[in-house]
């Protein structure tokens, strides 16, 4: 890329209004190249907030770009993903890069055949508060346990969230959209995920992950977007030989991008994959299809056992 490079970006939805524009057009080290959206309406408004240009055309703005970011539903993602990167724009993602395996292959593959650099935003990769303690962690070993939960109220009542018009999210549920979160901690801390002993339904959307991981450790995680206003929290804590470690909190959306920027950046100019790159985005998309897959057959399960057990009453 060029000294100051030029970063367009895909999505014009609150995601895109509050963290991605500001921090693309504040970053001092690149060229905001410009916004393309499925509405023209909302692309125009965002590029006129921040001083950049709207495109109608997704492919003259991937033409007058050396990276995109991407602010767009995963399954929306994938394909322009994918093409993107045969333009030979390098690709600042959004989690999950797809809410398919196939999808999100085809973002891996598209992006190691023609050679462009990746880092999918994985927030708490990226702030620092945790960034930093995610590294510390991986770096001590000898942990027995994590314990983790993210539990959002986007679709209880009296949630104010502007993510709760998020189709996507409605659908899939808290283990695809705050699932990568959980697991972008607990895969370089313990190890990749080697077995998924348990994966149930809980109330609403909850969903309950028993998980091996390669260490040997094990880890829960439950995962839900509709919580009760009053109990919506997120945390992650570790056991092991040295005790008890709990992740900080962190803050600045818009700052931890500006780190994803950076680490883009760093990792076109030196030609080394981030950890965070689209094979990591990739394997995170198994897991979760994985997962899903057995709540599903868990779900199943309890059901016919159910019928039954009501048809054994009735005779």
């Amino acid at each position: 890329m060029d000294s100051k490079p030029r970063i367009g970006l895909l999505g014009t939805g609150p995601w895109a209004g509050r963290t991605h524009a500001p921090a693309l057009a504040a970053h001092p080290g690149i060229t905001f190249s410009g916004v393309w959206g499925r509405r023209p309406e909302a692309a125009a408004a965002l590029a006129t907030a921040h001083g950049t240009t709207a495109y109608d055309d997704v492919d003259a703005l991937l033409a007058a770009s050396d990276a995109v970011a991407f602010a767009l539903p995963p399954d929306v993602q994938a394909p322009l993903a994918a093409r993107a990167a045969a333009a030979g724009c390098h690709l600042l993602l959004d989690k999950p890069v797809a809410t398919s395996v196939a999808g999100a292959r085809e973002v891996a593959e598209a992006a190691g055949a023609a050679g462009v650099a990746s880092v999918v935003f994985c927030t708490l990769r990226f702030a620092p508060e945790t960034a930093s303690w995610v590294e510390e962690q991986a770096a001590l070993g000898g942990w027995y346990l994590a314990q983790a939960h993210w539990l959002g109220a986007l679709f209880s009542p009296g949630s104010t969230s502007a993510y709760a018009a998020s189709p996507w999210r409605k659908e899939k549920g808290g283990l695809w959209d705050v699932g990568p979160h959980v697991l972008s901690v607990l895969l370089p801390v313990l190890g990749d995920v080697v077995g998924i002993t348990a994966a149930v339904a809980g109330p609403g959307d909850a969903r309950h992950l028993v998980l091996r991981h390669a260490s040997g450790a094990d880890s829960t995680a439950t995962l839900s977007l509709s919580a009760p206003v009053g109990a919506s929290d997120a945390g992650i804590t570790l056991f092991g030989d040295h005790g008890r470690a709990v992740m900080p909190p962190w803050a600045d959306a818009a700052g931890s991008f500006g780190a994803a920027v950076d680490a883009l950046l760093e990792a076109v100019r030196s030609g080394k994959a981030h950890p965070c790159d689209v094979r990591f985005g990739l394997r995170l998309t198994e897991i979760l299809a994985e997962a899903e897959a057995e709540a599903e057959a868990e779900a199943e399960a309890e059901a016919e056992a159910k019928a039954l057990a009501e048809a054994r009453l009735a005779d």
